[in-house]
C-alpha cells in the first residue's frame, strides 16, 4: 500500500502554510503522518508556541487512531464524553479531539495518513490541513 511520502509531506506543509498566509493567520505547526501514526514530517512557522508539535499531532493521531477526522471525533465527544475520555486515557492522553486533524485517503480509498495542524482556531487549521492534502494531489477526509 502506497503511504504518503516525504516529499508529499513536504508540499502538504508548504501549501498549508501558503494558505495560512493568505489567510493572515497565526502561526502554525503543521505534522504529516503515515497510516501506522509515524511522523513523517513536521514544521512549524517561527513564533508558533512550543506546544504546537504535540497539539497537531495529537489532532492526526487521532484521527488515525480512531480512523475518524478530528471534527468527527469532536462531534463524537460531545454526545460521548465518557468513551472519548477511555480512549484517550488507553492513548496514554495522546488524542486531541478538536478539529484540525485531517485523514489522508489513497487512491482506493484506503486510509495513507493524516495531518494535524494547530496555532489558529480550528475550522482554520483545518482548512489549511485540506488545502494541503488537495494541493499534493491526495483526497483528505476531515470526518
Amino acid at each position: 500500500m502506497a503511504g504518503i511520502s516525504l516529499q508529499q509531506a513536504r508540499m502538504i506543509i508548504a501549501k498549508a502554510f501558503a494558505k495560512a498566509a493568505d489567510k493572515g493567520l497565526k502561526p502554525l505547526g503543521v505534522v504529516v503522518l503515515d497510516a501506522g501514526g509515524h511522523t513523517t514530517a513536521f514544521e512549524r512557522q517561527d513564533g508558533a508556541s512550543a506546544m504546537r508539535f504535540k497539539i497537531a499531532h495529537g489532532k492526526a493521531y487521532g484521527a488515525i487512531a480512531m480512523g475518524l477526522g478530528s471534527r468527527a471525533l469532536y462531534e463524537r465527544v460531545q454526545k460521548q464524553p465518557y468513551f472519548l475520555n477511555a480512549i484517550n486515557a488507553l492513548a496514554d492522553g495522546a488524542l486531541v479531539p478538536v478539529p484540525g486533524g485531517v485523514l489522508v485517503r489513497g487512491a482506493q480509498g484506503q486510509i495513507i495518513g493524516a495531518v494535524g495542524i494547530t496555532g489558529d482556531s480550528s475550522e482554520n487549521d483545518e482548512a489549511c490541513a485540506i488545502a494541503g492534502i488537495e494541493a499534493a494531489g491526495l483526497t483528505p477526509d476531515a470526518g
